[in-house]
């Protein structure tokens, strides 16, 4: 992808230069530069983790400071952003950035309490059909969302939650292997429940034919956006999913703890078979300050609401996502694409064997991974990882040998990534 002439940092600033999206990184604040750093900036890579903050944030949370000071409670109703309608403001947003409609989507909760609540309502297990497929390396919260579901429901968890089965040394699952074990389980599968982009190895998976194999077998299918959302192309209405949840504050940038999201398709909005949990947020507006003994479901996504939502934390995340707004997802995902190429491409010229990426190699026809790359160090990783402390470097590594290095696309330059790349390259 990349002649030998790239690998300069005369190279990286020209791409930076001819970049369109390059404007967006004075968008953000980067961390400050610790006193026993060596270097004079920052080189943030931890962006599936945690995303820089938009400086837009101040003023938008300064906002509702005032509207609170000046208004109290009538700022549900008064300002420049009333309360009450406030997770509206985010609706549009959140339905370009997955692929749904505007009835199909809605900021709220947290992460996890939101999975929860999506497998009360699509994870219906039978005496026969009780089996939830997961990954082999799944984030730890939905392996404990799955295993306390399937207790709920009577079920061991050992016998009903079930992993992907990667071939022998491999770390990411094959398609064609993934689609077999679907089925393999058959009739007896009541659930697929994947993060559709892999919080380890940064594989993503094929959202659309896992959603057709698993309706094929009668099972729901449900993905986890974390790693997805503000980083990968999503369609999920025109995919079928059933439902998917993500979290805000990785790629979204909405800042730590930030407000979730979810995705529930249309077609199960009228069902009243359909069983959830219920809360007075979720009662249909028109009548909802009758203060009815009956619950009346709103006829849409936002049915699934429980509470009032924290506006602080939605204000902060419209700040971000007026900023995926201008800058598109497709644009986003072209330089995502590129940048991390041309880190993978750097790595090998550089480094040689002393990293390995796990990650699955970019590909033009298909949406194999997004903007991280899970890299394997073969010597002293800790002392690497220890010594970026020195370089003002900040990424992630996981045990024993995993380094997590995300170059985002909105705030990371190509320039970055030389950089980070001649900082590994001094241990290889």
């Amino acid at each position: 992808m990349f002649e030998q002439n790239k690998n300069s940092i005369e190279a990286a600033k020209s791409f930076d230069t001819n970049c369109p999206l390059n404007k967006f990184r004075d968008e953000f604040e980067f961390p400050e530069v610790p006193e026993e750093c060596q270097e004079k900036d920052v080189l943030y890579f931890a962006g599936h983790s945690l995303g820089l903050m938009p400086k837009r944030v101040r003023t938008v949370m300064a906002d509702e400071l005032d509207a609170w000071g000046k208004y109290g409670v009538e700022g549900h109703f008064m300002g420049k952003k009333p309360w009450l309608p406030y997770h509206e403001n985010i609706t549009e947003s959140f339905s370009r950035l997955v692929g749904g409609k505007t009835t199909e989507v809605v900021a709220m909760n947290s992460l996890t309490v939101n999975l929860h609540l999506m497998l009360t309502s699509f994870y219906r297990p039978t005496k026969n059909k009780y089996k939830i497929l997961i990954e082999n390396n799944t984030f730890p919260s939905d392996q404990y969302a799955v295993d306390s579901q399937a207790r709920f429901h009577g079920y061991n968890p050992e016998e009903a939650v079930v992993e992907l089965k990667p071939r022998e040394g491999e770390m990411t699952v094959r398609q064609e292997d993934l689609l077999a074990q679907i089925d393999e389980l058959g009739d007896e599968l009541a659930l697929v429940m994947l993060g559709n982009c892999n919080y380890l190895s940064g594989q993503c998976f094929d959202m659309e034919a896992i959603t057709n194999k698993g309706h094929e077998h009668g099972a729901m299918v449900g993905f986890n956006l974390a790693h997805g959302a503000g980083n990968l192309l999503l369609d999920l209405h025109k995919w079928n999913v059933d439902f998917a949840v993500w979290c805000s504050y990785k790629y979204l940038n909405s800042g730590p703890g930030g407000m979730a999201g979810a995705f529930v398709h249309e077609k199960h909005h009228n069902d009243p078979t359909i069983p959830r949990y219920e809360g007075w947020w979720g009662n249909n507006k028109s009548n909802r300050f009758e203060m009815k003994r009956r619950f009346d479901p709103i006829a849409s996504v936002e049915a699934w609401q429980l509470s009032n939502p924290p506006i602080f934390q939605l204000a902060s995340l419209r700040a971000s996502m007026e900023i995926f707004d201008e800058a598109t997802m497709p644009a986003i995902r072209k330089k995502g694409d590129h940048l991390t190429s041309y880190l993978e491409w750097l790595l090998t010229e550089n480094c040689g064997s002393f990293v390995k990426v796990q990650t699955p190699a970019f590909r033009e026809d298909k949406q194999v991974r997004g903007s991280m790359l899970s890299i394997k160090m073969t010597k002293d990783p800790k002392q690497l990882v220890e010594s970026f402390k020195n370089k003002g470097v900040i990424c992630d590594f996981r045990e024993p040998d995993i380094l997590r290095i995300s170059p985002a696309p909105l705030y990371n330059s190509y320039e970055d990534v030389y950089r980070l790349v001649q900082i590994i390259k001094e241990f290889s």
